[in-house]
């Protein structure tokens, strides 16, 4: 009986190992590690000061558009292949580019959770520098959007792994759906057609508002309108430090405006700074406009950051990636 009793647990054994390798994904691979906003790119030394990666430092560490000072869209971080071990294999972005003389095509291939989760791996293959060059400037675009979209992901996935769920249905209630809101961000103002949700610490405000107004026509989503109508609810709402000062668009740069499809919805992206009238506040925005066809309302949910100590870039990747994670509940 002994010798059928172990029989059978080694058996059962075999069988739990064997289910929990075959489920084997993200959730048994280590987190990622490096810091947001990095890209770990695999080149040896001549290659990275040569024309490949210069094609790379053209498109990846450009100036972030619509910030206060200069930043870069992304930290590039050069490691030879010989020094590519484990502690850097499981960096959340990772660029491997791959010389082979005898390809006969060039080309670039997106993995993710290669050797971590959840992480994103580009590799670059090309017989020459030259051609490995060209393949990263014809693809500049895919190459910027991957990784920009790995690391909004990321802040979504955070956003409803660790969720303030009252909140969500605080918007819901006002607006038909919501963004999702890590721990941490609170309510701050509610009133008609209103709500101003923040994460706020000594030194930094990360803030998110969400309102709407009547659509009449097309020309309501033009831009010289949607800004008219951005300042005169932030007016109406968001008061200064001092007397008679408000939160206001900054002028002096023109806001960038662009149409975007996604997650099934298709909306104006608008980017630029604000400031406080009569007060030397400011910093950047980032506003979402779409049509709510059910209601006859244009519904505007907007991030921005104050932090006037520190770099701003990722600060306001976190508060963008909340209002891109907006749903209809």
């Amino acid at each position: 009986m002994k010798i059928f009793k172990l029989l059978f647990i080694v058996i059962i054994s075999s069988l739990f190992l064997q289910s929990c390798k075959c489920t084997g994904g993200p959730q048994l691979m280590p987190n990622v590690s490096g810091k947001a906003g990095e890209v770990v790119i695999v080149i040896p030394k001549y290659e990275w000061d040569g024309e490949i990666g210069s094609s790379l430092r053209t498109i990846l560490a450009e100036y972030e558009p619509f910030l206060p000072q200069r930043e870069p869209m992304f930290n590039l971080i050069n490691i030879p292949e010989k020094a590519f071990t484990s502690i850097f294999q499981t960096h959340r972005n990772l660029i491997i580019v791959q010389i082979i003389p005898d390809l006969t095509e060039p080309k670039m291939v997106f993995q993710e959770n290669v050797w971590a989760a959840p992480q994103i791996v580009a590799t670059i293959s090309a017989k020459n520098s030259q051609e490995a060059a060209q393949l990263i400037s014809d693809n500049a675009d895919r190459l910027s959007g991957a990784f920009l979209m790995a690391e909004r992901n990321r802040n979504i996935q955070n956003a409803k792994r660790y969720e303030e769920a009252s909140l969500r249905a605080i918007v819901t209630e006002e607006f038909g759906g919501s963004p999702y809101f890590p721990k941490g961000y609170s309510l701050k103002k509610r009133t008609e057609n209103f709500i101003w949700i923040s994460y706020e610490t000594t030194y930094t405000n990360q803030g998110i508002f969400i309102y709407k107004f009547p659509y009449k026509d097309s020309t309501d989503l033009e831009k010289i309108n949607l800004i008219r109508y951005r300042n005169w609810m932030l007016e109406k709402n968001v008061p200064g430090p001092v007397d008679r000062s408000y939160m206001t668009t900054n002028m002096q740069v023109d806001p960038g405006m662009r149409w975007v499809k996604f997650n099934r919805r298709e909306f104006i992206e608008m980017k630029g700074l604000w400031e406080v009238q009569n007060d030397f506040m400011g910093g950047p925005f980032i506003s979402h406009f779409f049509f709510d066809p059910t209601n006859s309302y244009v519904i505007a949910i907007e991030a921005f950051v104050y932090a006037p100590r520190f770099e701003k870039r990722n600060y306001l990747r976190q508060v963008e990636s909340l209002i891109y994670s907006f749903e209809f509940f």
